[in-house]
């Protein structure tokens, strides 16, 4: 006879931890632990690659995903994912990732993932931190897709906490951060919210000694299908972009890093 009141079996959670410590002569340490796993390429020019994966396929309900990267002083590198992160619906807790990027003295970095796709239903809870030391400078990017776009998914239901924040010898230099929740949803739709966009990217460069990018920046920013904008706070850039469709995303983030960089796009990003 079926028991009603017997203990139902708890779900499978998966549970990952990343970080690599890279010097300026290659990498030092690696550690890696369940779903969260790190490759390095072998490069032929450009920055030094460090592609993160969660082989898992994805994030799900109380998942728990770390990466951590520390760069010693004299650095530079690239960081990004292998493809595109996944935040399934969670009927239960939300899943939750954590990304600790360290810049040592005179050091810099490319954070570039891949886009975040939040499912209908998705509980997502992300922070990246960034600590730099005195000289040091990064590039970050963050690109996220409301819903399965192909399967014409239009999210009922999200929750999404997603914060980056970056601090310089200890002080706070650059805060971003992104509340959705159903409440939410009905209204994205508005000119002073997404204006019908279900894609969006924020990319941000912090770099206290840099030459002035912004006219660089804006003259790219005519890609058909993205709208963009940029501003130039003291000592950062900050491009914000909205689009329909990834794809035309996509081509607007390739044309905006090969107009604020020298080095070639993320290898694993051209297959």
């Amino acid at each position: 006879m079926f028991d009603s009141l017997a203990t139902q079996p708890s779900l499978q959670r998966s549970k990952g931890a990343a970080h690599v410590v890279m010097g300026p002569r290659g990498v030092i340490d690696l550690a890696q632990s369940g779903s969260a796993k790190a490759m390095l390429p072998r490069m032929t020019s450009g920055l030094p690659e460090i592609v993160f994966l969660n082989t898992s396929g994805g994030l799900a309900s109380g998942d728990r995903l770390s990466l951590a990267l520390t760069l010693r002083p004299g650095t530079r590198a690239l960081a990004t994912t292998q493809t595109a992160e996944r935040a399934y619906r969670a009927e239960g807790d939300a899943a939750r990732a954590a990304v600790r990027l360290q810049v040592g003295e005179n050091s810099w970095l490319d954070w570039l993932p891949q886009e975040t796709i939040l499912f209908d239903g998705a509980r997502l809870e992300r922070e990246t931190a960034v600590d730099l030391a005195p000289g040091a400078g990064c590039l970050l990017l963050e690109m996220i897709v409301l819903g399965r776009l192909a399967m014409g998914e239009r999210p009922r239901r999200l929750r999404l906490r997603d914060r980056r924040i970056v601090r310089q010898a200890g002080r706070i230099v650059h805060h971003d951060a992104m509340a959705l929740d159903d409440a939410a949803l009905p209204r994205l739709d508005g000119p002073a919210l997404l204006d019908g966009a279900r894609c969006m990217a924020t990319l941000a460069m912090i770099a206290p000694h840099a030459p002035d990018l912004l006219s660089r920046t804006r003259a790219v920013l005519d890609e058909p299908g993205v709208t963009g904008a940029a501003s130039a706070p003291p000592g950062r850039l900050v491009v914000r972009l909205l689009a329909g469709n990834n794809w035309p995303l996509r081509r607007q983030v390739n044309r905006l890093l090969a107009a604020l960089r020298p080095d070639p796009l993320p290898r694993i990003w051209q297959v």
